[in-house]
């Protein structure tokens, strides 16, 4: 990936923008989020903020919004220390966020999303009086988006335009970006990365919070680590290449491509054949849709989001009812039966949404660790629970898998995402599952976490799991899967072995063009 505006920032000389000095910040159970962190950023510049899950990047940001409260720290913004007590506070002060989920109203138009909360917007239809103001600043940065379309009607890359857009609109100097290619496509990646271009040239300072070690050595100019709440000393990204990043973040060296033996496929684990189903509105999202999976074997299913992955994965899980079809597990028809006799017949699910899905926010790690399994011994003995065989199970995954938390006790909502995430890996695959079921395992996750995930799943296949893998990741695609089908619509346009995938191809389907001669 190429810089795209290298020369321009050798020819510049940056000026400071904002500071965080010495910010600490705590959480009950424990969890100290922050540790005397340090944090510069010049004006005309494009800071990357990089540490693994749970290293306190995104409470820092939030602090800096006014989200949260440091419980000691000082911020200064153009040299002048300043309290920041809410969002409202942060934005009159020219700091704008962009969150990972965008903060939008999808029943409001774009117009009506950046009036909302807008101090002196009239009351009478206010997105009246930002709509020319809207249209100027999308063609001043290269933000082009509809003003009057509804937010719903928009890709994610459109609405995530409209977030910077009402950010600028409101006087942002300082952008703080959390994760913003995490659900774009590479060309929505690369138009975002001009728009960055741009802002840089007009002295914007920009804060990127990212795990793409690629974006970052593409678009940044300094880089900022963060490791168990403590910051490093920013490093220009001239001066340092991408291993030495990853050492910085995890403290060992990453192997950014695994190698995986040879598929030696067994007896069918997984069939599912003519399925349909509809989403929650209603409308059909699969389509007649066949596929299989062997035991010691990885299908990766490929496509844009919102093409019926969810609903597949979900259909297979238990967790919705198909309209027709059937879905086989070693032969035995499990079609629409409860998610509990699905998991009790052997299917491992690891869910897209982690905190809706995955886990009970509210309830500790321990009891989450035990969740699809607490009726079943050693965990109970009748209607009893076993505690002491609970409590040593929980410890045993807890070091096993590397979930960082303050205990076995400690509210599962205080984990990060990476650690929620090794949670429900170490729950769902402890039992040797026959089939694991995996929507995006490394979404959001830092590239230590990602590698071992990687290979968490590699042994279970090469065990002779047979596992399901659906991914926006190409690349996390190609690398472990055995066979990739591709999905559009709720059609599998085409199934074909990863040695002999084109990206081309594979693009091609994933845009809705059947592969030629059918799914192999």
């Amino acid at each position: 990936m190429q810089k795209p505006f290298a020369e321009e920032a050798a020819n510049r000389e940056p000026t400071g923008l904002l500071s965080l000095n010495g910010i600490v910040k705590h959480f009950p159970g424990g969890v100290v989020a922050n540790d005397h962190v340090d944090l510069e950023v010049r004006s005309g510049e494009v800071h990357a903020l990089l540490g693994e899950n749970g290293a306190g990047k995104t409470t820092l940001m939030n602090i800096l919004y006014g989200l949260y409260k440091p419980d000691s720290g000082e911020i200064r913004i153009k040299g002048n220390t300043v309290q920041i007590g809410s969002p409202r506070e942060a934005i009159a002060l020219g700091v704008g966020m962009v969150h990972q989920h965008f903060m939008l109203v999808p029943r409001h138009t774009v117009a009506e999303n950046v009036a909302l909360g807008l101090t002196g917007s009239p009351l009478w239809r206010p997105d009246r009086a930002v709509t020319k103001g809207l249209e100027e600043l999308g063609q001043r940065y290269g933000l082009p988006v509809d003003v009057h379309a509804r937010i719903g009607q928009l890709s994610a890359g459109e609405q995530q335009r409209v977030e910077i857009l009402r950010a600028l609109y409101r006087g942002a100097e300082i952008l703080i970006l959390d994760e913003p290619t995490s659900v774009l496509t590479p060309q929505e990646a690369q138009q975002l990365f001009e728009v960055l271009a741009h802002m840089r040239r007009e002295g914007h300072g920009v804060v990127l919070i990212t795990h793409k070690l690629d974006e970052v050595m593409a678009v940044a100019d300094r880089v900022t680590v963060m490791r168990q709440g403590r910051s490093t000393d920013p490093v220009n990204t001239k001066d340092i290449d991408k291993p030495a990043l990853a050492r910085m973040m995890v403290g060992r060296d990453i192997v950014f491509r695994l190698t995986k033996s040879a598929c030696e496929p067994g007896e069918e684990a997984l069939k599912v054949e003519g399925l349909q189903a509809r989403n929650d509105r209603g409308r059909q999202v699969l389509d007649d849709l066949s596929l299989s999976v062997c035991r010691g074997e990885i299908l990766g299913v490929a496509g844009v989001s919102g093409n019926g992955q969810l609903e597949l994965v979900e259909v297979i899980a238990g967790l919705r009812r198909p309209t027709k079809g059937r879905v086989q597990i070693l032969g035995r028809d499990l079609t629409g039966k409860p998610a509990r006799v699905v998991a009790d017949a052997g299917v491992a699910h690891v869910p897209e949404e982690r905190l809706g899905t995955g886990v009970v926010p509210s309830m500790s790690v321990r009891d989450n660790l035990i969740l699809k399994r607490h009726h079943r011994p050693p965990f109970s003995k009748g209607a009893l629970l076993q505690t002491q065989a609970i409590r040593h199970y929980a410890h045993q995954a807890i070091e096993q898998y590397g979930i960082v938390t303050p205990g076995a006790r400690t509210p599962t909502k205080l984990l990060s995402g990476g650690n929620i995430q090794k949670l429900i890996l170490a729950r769902e695959l402890s039992g040797e599952p026959v089939v694991i079921v995996a929507a995006h395992p490394t979404y959001g996750l830092d590239v230590g976490a990602t590698e071992q995930i990687r290979r968490l799943l590699l042994k279970q296949r090469d065990s002779g799991a047979a596992v399901l893998l659906v991914s926006e990741d190409l690349d996390e695609i190609t690398a472990l899967s055995d066979r990739i089908a591709v999905i559009f619509e709720g059609r599998i346009m085409g199934i074909v072995p990863a040695a002999e995938a084109n990206l081309d191809e594979l693009g091609l389907m994933m845009a809705g063009t059947p592969m030629q001669g059918g799914p192999a």
